[in-house]
């Protein structure tokens, strides 16, 4: 009887222990998984200005929100020299240029992430206007581009002009994706949408190009000049106008030409937006040279003929002039039209002005958002500073910039006020801002947004305590064993049951 009883308790014990085993291990398995995040996916957005190229590096989650990658910048480098569209006649020398930046970029993105990494090139105004002037010179300098990026460990995804509404558009993703507009944490840590949050207007001075893009009242109304984007799943209309040869460097080569045209003495002629005592020498395809200033060549227009400009430093005389610039009669006065015949809707809202509008803002001295009169102010006490005056003024001096600003101020006070209609009420509005935390407020990260788009997001990566095989064959070991232990317990029921049926039948047939 002992006998039997000892194989029973031990296949007990053994069933329990399995039991109790496979429980353990399931419990573990599942509750001590360690989801890892597939980690941090790049992007490079090259900035092909008209002025410059700015390299900017992107990181965000590989897994991402409602489709749309959740982005920082890591890095910018500006590269030396002039913007692409000055490589007409040498496309091959863009290489050196870009090399310095894109050697930065390497030590900053990981080695074994190189390879899966986008690079996308986007141009602005000035390409625009030389494919324009010269297509197969724009094409050029393209295919020079290409051919470089081939060479480099990233996956190039080519080099493209974009169209001014679509620079516009980017501006405005960026403004808004940096002020928290589209997304923003909860509680308890992670993304919503934030609740009836309103978007920002954004403003973007270039040096070809400017643009404007907003959200108007009634998109309804505007449907034509109005642009849809899908952004974490959201649909936004979107009000945007690029105006070609209003950036800022443009428009002072329109100027140049207009004095010229104005002036009797061909050879010195004097500027009221340089300031006083100033002069220099300029070659007449410096400003005729463009697109822009093609309408206003003189009959005798010899590209290399220098002109002598004298600065005269008068405020008055200069916003007269930049007036000029402007085509205010081809609206006839419609209040939905401010200049060159342009329908745009009534401003609405808070606007973020950038770039040129930026760094003009914050050579007068000012910074954030003030009246109009504190701007006006501001303006006419620096035009009215002669050049030696200037020097200590500025706190960055360099005479290329020192001798445009009264003109980019008077130019931006035009812009503003006769051209998008902005008043003395709306002006507060405006916050003229350069960055958010350590990201540039520029069309390159809202370009990057809307191509990650289409960057697929990777799922989490979940590791387990136990490595599946391993998992799979202790459950087999383990619930087999347990399975073996009941039929052992089974057959030992069935066999001390049919012994103590034995004994009685015995007992009845005992003769007496």
């Amino acid at each position: 009887r002992m006998l039997t009883r000892t194989p029973s308790v031990v296949a007990q014990v053994f069933l329990l222990l399995s039991i109790v085993l496979v429980i353990a291990l399931a419990v573990i398995q599942i509750n001590q998984q360690q989801i890892l995040s597939p980690g941090l996916k790049y992007g490079i957005v090259l900035d092909a200005g008209s002025s410059r190229t700015t390299v900017y590096v992107y990181e965000w989650p590989a897994e991402k929100e409602n489709n749309t990658g959740v982005v920082s910048q890591t890095f910018k480098c500006n590269v030396k020299g002039p913007g692409i569209s000055s490589y007409e006649s040498s496309p091959g020398a863009l290489a050196k240029p870009l090399d310095d930046c894109l050697n930065k970029v390497k030590e900053r993105i990981p080695v074994h992430l190189h390879k899966n990494t986008s690079v996308y090139l986007g141009a602005t105004a000035g390409m625009r206007l030389l494919r324009l002037q010269n297509e197969s010179a724009a094409n050029e300098v393209l295919a020079s581009i290409q051919s470089y990026f081939r060479a480099q460990p990233f996956e190039f995804r080519g080099a493209q002009i974009i169209t001014g509404p679509e620079e516009g558009v980017y501006g405005w993703i960026t403004a808004n994706y940096l002020m928290g507009n589209f997304l923003e944490r909860n509680l308890w840590r992670t993304w919503v949408h934030p609740y009836r949050k309103e978007t920002m207007g954004a403003l973007d001075l270039g040096g070809a190009s400017t643009q404007i893009s907003f959200i108007p009242e009634d998109p309804e109304e505007h449907f034509n000049s109005t642009l849809q984007v899908k952004l974490y799943g959201y649909n936004y209309n979107v009000y945007t106008h690029s105006y070609q040869c209003y950036g800022r460097d443009e428009a002072e080569k329109r100027l140049l030409a207009l004095l010229l045209q104005k002036s009797n003495a061909s050879a010195n002629v004097d500027n009221p937006c340089y300031p006083q005592n100033y002069n220099t020498a300029l070659m007449m395809k410096d400003f005729f040279g463009s697109l822009c200033t093609q309408s206003l060549r003189p009959a005798n227009y010899y590209p290399n003929q220098l002109v002598n400009f004298h600065g005269t430093g008068d405020p008055g005389l200069c916003q007269e002039m930049v007036s000029l610039l402007f085509n205010f009669t081809a609206c006839r006065d419609r209040e939905d039209c401010p200049f060159n015949g342009i329908h745009q809707p009534k401003v609405k809202g808070n606007f973020v002005a950038f770039s040129g509008f930026y760094y003009t803002i914050n050579a007068l001295n000012l910074s954030g958002h003030f009246s109009l009169d504190d701007f006006n102010s501001s303006m006419w006490f620096f035009c009215s500073q002669s050049w030696a005056q200037l020097r200590f003024m500025l706190p960055k001096f360099e005479e290329i910039y020192a001798r445009s600003y009264c003109f980019s101020a008077n130019f931006i006070y035009y812009l503003l006020v006769h051209g998008y209609n902005f008043t003395a009420e709306t002006w507060p509005q405006i916050h003229f801002q350069k960055e958010v935390g350590n990201s540039s407020i520029a069309w390159s990260l809202g370009y990057m947004l809307s191509l990650t788009n289409m960057i697929p997001a990777e799922g989490k990566l979940i590791q387990l305590p136990l490595k599946p095989p391993l998992f799979a064959g202790l459950l087999v070991f383990l619930t087999a064993t347990a399975l073996l232990c009941l039929l052992f317990l089974a057959y030992l029921c069935v066999v001390s049951h049919h012994r103590k049926n034995i004994p009685r039948v015995e007992h009845i047939f005992i003769p007496e």
